[in-house]
């Protein structure tokens, strides 16, 4: 799915086939967790691709990584540069990309001075599909804001989302939706969550949250088409007193939610603030980084 014999990726300066990119057992991420990664997004257009906020994806990485102690070797602009090269070699425009920076032989528990860079792509559909989906409120609880850096998308941070998706999944549902510890809405599995109530938008404030950059994207979306959007705390009674909702991610891009528990949603898609954004969106992402876009 991810690779064939012919994928190419970049490893720590050097371009390798998948198949013979290694990596040490003994590494600090694979046994502890540390380690931070993205996931950004190429889109065809009629003069060539373009990725997505390139240069916010990889400043987000860049501040990941500060906050988990991980110096990495390469600039924001070396990194988006290696991005369209790394489409280029593998002939890829409408394609997911994986940047992945993970430590060395490390077992103690403390910083290592050994940060390996890894950047993949692949062909990736919409993470949740096209169709609305069914989401259930998660057992889980997202992760206390006092325990991790919850703003830094740190690898180890992911099992969270993995059991709650896991639980989901089981109990007959497409997405989980997490609360955070003071019972209020968080987010999804892996995105940002948006409700819509009487013509407005409300999406949770920061503070519990992974900030996502399509979250950001629809915010600034809304004040250029005077869409009146609120951040703020937002009850389990509100999300299921909502008219609709949607989740906002990079490989979610934007999905609709018809139903969240066993509470359907009275408001169709068709007829959203929601889905008007979405077409918003699909224009926007063809165009954001033109100075940096690959014509072919």
């Amino acid at each position: 799915m991810y690779y064939n014999d012919k994928t190419l990726v970049f490893l720590n300066g050097d371009w390798r086939y998948a198949e013979d990119a290694q990596t040490s057992l003994y590494g600090q991420t694979l046994h502890y967790g540390n380690g931070v990664f993205e996931g950004i997004r190429a889109y065809k257009n009629d003069v060539g691709f373009n990725i997505f906020k390139a240069h916010e994806h990889y400043e987000r990485l860049h501040k990941s990584a500060d906050l988990m102690h991980i110096k990495i070797p390469y600039s924001v602009e070396e990194l988006v540069s290696i991005s369209y090269e790394l489409l280029d070699r593998n002939n890829l425009t409408d394609a997911y990309i994986r940047p992945l920076v993970y430590l060395g032989a490390n077992m103690a528990l403390q910083p290592t001075d050994e940060v390996n860079v890894f950047i993949c792509a692949w062909k990736w559909e919409k993470y949740l599909g096209h169709d609305p989906i069914k989401a259930k409120i998660s057992s889980y609880q997202r992760i206390h804001p006092a325990s991790q850096h919850v703003e830094a998308k740190v690898v180890g941070h992911y099992t969270n989302s993995i059991l709650a998706t896991t639980e989901a999944k089981k109990l007959g549902y497409d997405e989980a939706i997490l609360l955070d510890y003071t019972q209020h809405v968080s987010e999804g599995s892996g995105a940002n969550i948006f409700i819509e109530k009487n013509g407005e938008l409300f999406t949770p404030s920061r503070g519990n949250i992974l900030p996502g950059i399509t979250r950001q994207t629809v915010l600034e979306i809304c004040k250029d088409h005077g869409i009146k959007v609120t951040e703020k705390p937002i009850s389990k009674e509100q999300l299921l007193e909502a008219d609709t909702a949607f989740f906002t991610g990079t490989a979610a891009e934007i999905a609709p939610i018809a139903q969240v528990n066993n509470t359907v949603f009275p408001l169709s898609w068709e007829d959203s603030i929601g889905q008007s954004i979405y077409h918003i969106y699909r224009q926007k992402v063809l165009f954001n980084d033109l100075q940096n876009q690959t014509i072919i």
